[in-house]
């Protein structure tokens, strides 16, 4: 195994933090709770008003808002002429269909998996030459338990998100002579506005009530049995992007109130 020297980061210093999906929901609430411990986040989104937002509600010079599809490699190399020094990548973009696999748009599969996955190993590829030059990186995949389980009509999501765990292994293994690690966050659900319109899509498809959604078919797996908070997944990122977390690598952080322990 290659040895390699440790980046000189403490833990106080400010670190330029890329986030993907940061207009709305995990991404906004992650880039707002970094934000407070003193990051620069440099918050992307297809909505460039929704990060201009964000930027506006916190302190001046706090966050950078940019225009991003993840999708679109020209859209990429723009941000990374603009910003490329990236300390952190959080790869969050990400959109939601549900509908049986007979009825699910072929199209709508291909965009889910082209945001999802293809979408966060474009990030990555863009970020990882620059990381390398300065000898530190860390990057966040946002996963969730449909990285490890599936449910009924989340085709697309559920390939998507597991096909992210194989990539994080893959990325760690061809990263692991200098100080970059990639691990991917793997949490039940978050009460976000992309949550809302599946307990609708679901309700629809189960013809049960949105109540009935939530707590049969969300909740119920989880011995807990309650929504994951943003506190939490910012909490578990801010860990991941400290020194201590400097050999953790390759892994999936499961946050799932004990899901996938039965």
């Amino acid at each position: 195994m290659t040895a390699f020297l440790v980046h000189d980061m403490s833990m106080d210093m400010a670190l330029r933090i890329l986030i993907t999906g940061a207009g709305s929901g995990i991404g906004e609430g992650i880039a707002r709770l970094l934000a407070a411990t003193g990051h620069l986040i440099i918050a992307t989104d297809v909505s460039l008003e929704a990060v201009q937002a964000l930027a506006s509600s916190l302190p001046a010079g706090q966050v950078k808002p940019y225009r991003l599809d993840v999708t679109h490699a020209d859209d990429v190399a723009t941000l990374l002429q603009a910003e490329p020094h990236i300390d952190v990548l959080i790869n969050n973009a990400g959109i939601q269909h549900v509908a049986r696999l007979e009825s699910f748009p072929m199209e709508r599969w291909a965009l889910l998996i082209d945001i999802m996955l293809t979408g966060a190993t474009r990030m990555t590829q863009a970020v990882l030459p620059g990381m390398r030059e300065r000898g530190f990186g860390r990057i966040v995949n946002i996963g969730s338990i449909h990285s490890l389980v599936a449910s009924p009509f989340k085709s697309a999501y559920v390939a998507a998100k597991h096909g992210l765990l194989g990539f994080s292994k893959v990325v760690a293994l061809e990263t692991a002579d200098t100080d970059i690690t990639i691990n991917t966050v793997c949490s039940t659900y978050v009460k976000t506005p992309l949550v809302d319109k599946q307990i609708a899509a679901t309700a629809a498809e189960y013809n049960m009530s949105a109540e009935q959604v939530v707590s049969e078919v969300m909740l119920k797996p989880m011995p807990k049995g309650v929504f994951i908070s943003l506190e939490e997944l910012a909490g578990i990122c801010e860990f991941l992007i400290s020194p201590v977390a400097r050999n953790i690598t390759g892994q999936t952080i499961t946050v799932d109130g004990g899901w996938t322990a039965r």
